[in-house]
């Protein structure tokens, strides 16, 4: 692996390098706020709750302050690696059967899709075990942000645009995002009184507290769970028929729980569990094995073809295996093993795509599914963080939800998580509605240690593309010798030939979308195999915005890269 870049010109602005603390985040304000926590002696978990807070805020159309927010975090005296789940579970009072009933099987928006909203409890779990700072340090940023504005960035005056229908369902979304009728513009100041009231109540309720660090800690996360919070938001929920109770939000917990690790090719890649799609990205390593893909050409036909089968293969397993391990039997060691990875390795025809979504190797047949045509529906949601300090520590979170498909709370700025939209209603899912349960989560924060003594954590939004995205940055860094923003920027391809995450789960047989970088005959040769090969444009934001900072333990050597794809910014030295 290369870990300088070879491109001096820094390609844009999108590549750092430095020893002391580097970090890449979805928005050039959220790698902004990070960094002034780390030049104020704060760790890569203050650093990283302050970018992801400031997501919350200035990607409020993607990310919700009081969303989703999985979390990895690796020590840099220890080594240790540990997840936090930061994803909430459906209320006690939810049920599949009455979607199926009421509903057709479907999850409308609104608010009975809620679950819990996990990420005020992520970011304060992740403070307290591993921070060293308070909320209301590194909440400063974001509670400024919302309240003075930012200028509305091209990519959000676009979704809200595009969801303009949707906004209107809500009449407190449409006077905030669609102001006078009109969806925000591009470069007009975008504030967020609020929520901005919001979280500054939680940090005064920190600062009451008396005692230690932890103490204040705590008074911010009652603020929210068991204070006027909560308590406006069971009151909201109860008056408009929805089911998220005080209790649910009084009784919740993260969960930390041991990352999934894969040995591939002289590094450790670590990924959360089977509540979220981050093992589909284990999965492919495994499939793959020890095939000599640089021999193949990057981005050749062959090589397309055999990442995509691997992939549709691994994705076939997430339809019929992943769910709450809580919940369900997930039989990860089997899915993850060399010989199971062989015996799904010998099923790809090199010749010949497998139509559809393949039968999984392990469990039920597919299940019923919408059949698509068309263009595929955008996916912008999401954002990420990667951060390393100047004691090794590294921190990677994938903070999500949109603003589109359930109301704000009036008179506090935030919508709880609707990620319900990524469970089944379908009876004997593994991923099936149930109480206390948690959805199939697409954001997974990952992170790769490198036995050159190099570590790297990495992620990307994207939806069901994001473990695609991340898998190909890795092999272009590993397998084709790149750099890191050459591997980021490289031009890549994406298969939709399994069910969405996302209600209604629609799947488009056979698509493979492929940014136009890759020559037409390349396309051409793909659909000649079978696929349903289609162009998006030259550099798309469907294919996600990975952001990575690599550190080489030895020197203290950082580099930090941002995908030009979105919105994504850097900071460091």
């Amino acid at each position: 692996m290369n870990l300088v870049q070879r491109r001096a010109d820094g390609s844009n602005g999108r590549i750092h390098t430095g020893d002391r603390h580097m970090i890449s985040a979805g928005h050039a304000a959220a790698a902004q706020a990070g960094f002034l926590i780390l030049e104020a002696g704060g760790n890569a978990v203050d650093a990283g709750v302050a970018a992801g807070l400031v997501l919350g805020v200035v990607q409020n159309d993607i990310v919700n302050v009081a969303g989703v927010a999985p979390i990895m975090f690796r020590s840099g005296e220890t080594g240790e690696v540990v997840t936090i789940d930061g994803l909430g579970t459906w209320p006690a009072a939810a049920s599949a059967a009455y979607f199926r009933d009421a509903h057709g099987g479907a999850i409308p928006p609104g608010l009975r899709r809620t679950v819990i909203p996990a990420a005020p409890a992520s970011w304060m779990e992740a403070l307290t075990r591993y921070g060293t700072m308070s909320f209301g340090e590194v909440a400063a940023s974001a509670i400024r942000l919302a309240s003075e504005g930012f200028p509305v960035h091209p990519t959000m005056a676009d979704f809200v645009a595009k969801s303009a229908a949707d906004y209107l369902q809500f009449p407190q979304n449409a006077a905030l995002y669609l102001p006078g009728g009109k969806p925000v513009a591009i470069g007009s100041i975008f504030r967020q009184p609020e929520l901005a009231t919001t979280l500054a109540y939680m940090a005064a309720q920190e600062r009451a507290a008396s005692g230690t660090r932890e103490a204040g800690l705590k008074a911010a996360r009652d603020a929210f769970y068991r204070g006027d919070i909560a308590r406006t938001i069971a009151a909201y929920h109860a008056a408009n028929d929805g089911w998220l109770s005080y209790d649910d939000l009084a009784t919740y917990k993260v969960r930390l729980e041991q990352p999934v690790v894969t040995r591939w090719r002289g590094a450790e890649i670590y990924n959360c569990g089977p509540w979220c799609q981050g093992p589909v990205l284990a999965q492919v390593l495994a499939i793959l094995g020890d095939e000599d893909l640089a021999a193949l050409g990057h981005n050749s036909p062959a090589y397309i073809h055999l990442v995509t089968e691997a992939l549709k293969l691994a994705f076939a397993d997430r339809e019929a295996t992943y769910g709450d391990p809580r919940f369900i039997d997930v039989p990860l060691n089997r899915l993850l093993s060399q010989e199971y990875g062989a015996s799904q390795r010998a099923r790809i025809d090199l010749k010949r795509a497998i139509p559809g979504m393949p039968a999984p190797g392990i469990g039920d047949g597919p299940r019923q599914s919408v059949l698509a045509e068309g263009a595929v529906p955008p996916s912008p949601d999401t954002s990420y963080v990667a951060v390393v300090d100047r004691w090794g520590n590294a921190f990677s979170a994938t903070p999500s939800d949109t603003s589109n498909d359930t109301p704000l709370v009036p008179g506090l700025g935030i919508c709880p998580s609707s990620r319900g939209s990524q469970s089944f209603t379908i009876a004997g899912h593994p991923s099936e509605v149930a109480p206390g349960k948690r959805p199939r989560l697409t954001p997974n924060p990952a992170l790769a240690v490198f036995d050159d003594e190099t570590v790297m954590p990495f992620g990307s939004p994207g939806g069901d593309v994001q473990t695609q995205s991340m898998l190909q940055v890795l092999f272009n860094l590993r397998l084709f010798d790149m750099d890191l923003v050459s591997a980021i920027e490289a031009p890549r391809f994406a298969t939709y030939s399994f069910p969405s995450s996302f209600e209604p789960h629609e799947m488009f047989p056979d698509r493979l979308m492929l940014e136009a970088r890759i020559p037409a005959g390349t396309r051409e040769e793909l659909n000649a195999l079978g696929h349903d090969a289609q162009a998006w444009p030259d550099f798309t934001f469907q294919c996600g915005g990975v952001c990575a900072v690599l550190h080489h333990e030895p020197t203290g050597l950082k580099i930090a890269a941002a995908d030009p794809r979105r919105n994504a910014g850097i900071a460091g030295w």
